[in-house]
């Protein structure tokens, strides 16, 4: 069984074009996002392959220059998953592609690990994501960010068998009371990463975007959209905080988050 795990990175991202260059201070000083989301894939064991997937050269210098193994995709692909999809087509003969968005540099290996593992052992599962239950300051942070108009993060809901019900940039589902810091709630933070078995992630770029995706600009909702499983699997923060950097104004959040691992 052989892992390959794809970083996709665009320069031009809506929300925050440039962002995979971005510097972030941390205790090991300045390191760009897409370096550091590298460095959170070459800690994950079992990973036999580890590359950045990207369409711009700037991006592809600078990895080159730390030593990541680059793959040049298209500029025509949508989405990560379809970015993945065509790294997979140009290094075949892996069992697991791993889809680590280069947008996640506080991602715990573990949280890759125990996804491959899920996956493993689901053979009716054709794609997993891991979800992680937010305790209330995590929840609060959700929602203070739809209340001033930001997409924080991306919430999960599941049913039977982990199978995925939707995801959303919404806060889903409705709580209708508070929590404390430290207490457990039923909202899901999904977690920006995927695993996928070869046949599903060739699937993919085939099939139409559906409206489901275009509303909400979320690239695993495909997959749903097309009756496929998507297996979420539930992973231990084990005291990490986790968040993705998606607007400038995470920047600070995740520097925080940065130091205090020191």
């Amino acid at each position: 069984m052989t892992v390959l795990i794809a970083i996709p990175a665009r320069y031009a991202s809506t929300r925050y074009p440039g962002k995979p260059l971005v510097e972030l201070n941390g205790p090991d000083g300045r390191k760009t996002l897409i370096r550091r989301s590298w460095e959170a894939a070459m800690a994950v064991r079992g990973a036999d392959r580890v590359v950045v997937a990207t369409d711009d050269t700037r991006i592809a210098d600078h990895a080159a220059s730390f030593g990541a193994e680059v793959v040049m995709t298209s500029p025509d692909c949508q989405n990560g998953t379809e970015r993945c999809a065509e790294v997979a087509a140009k290094l075949p003969g892996h069992d697991i592609i791993v889809n680590l968005q280069g947008d996640a540099p506080l991602t715990p290996a573990w949280f890759i690990e125990d996804l491959v593992a899920g996956l493993l052992a689901d053979p009716g599962a054709e794609v997993a994501t891991p979800v992680l239950r937010c305790e209330g300051a995590m929840l609060a942070k959700l929602l203070e960010d739809r209340r001033h108009g930001r997409v924080g993060g991306t919430t999960a809901v599941f049913g039977a068998g982990m199978r995925g019900l939707y995801f959303s940039k919404e806060v889903i589902p409705y709580t209708g009371r508070a929590y404390g810091d430290d207490e457990p709630t039923p909202v899901f933070h999904h977690v920006g990463v995927y695993a996928y078995r070869p046949a599903a992630l060739a699937a993919y770029p085939g099939w139409q975007t559906g409206p489901l995706e275009k509303l909400e600009g979320l690239e695993q909702l495909r997959f749903l959209e097309n009756g496929r499983s998507v297996l979420c699997v539930e992973v231990a923060a084990k005291g990490r905080q986790f968040w993705e950097l998606n607007n400038p104004s995470d920047v600070p959040v995740i520097e925080a988050m940065l130091a205090a691992m020191a």
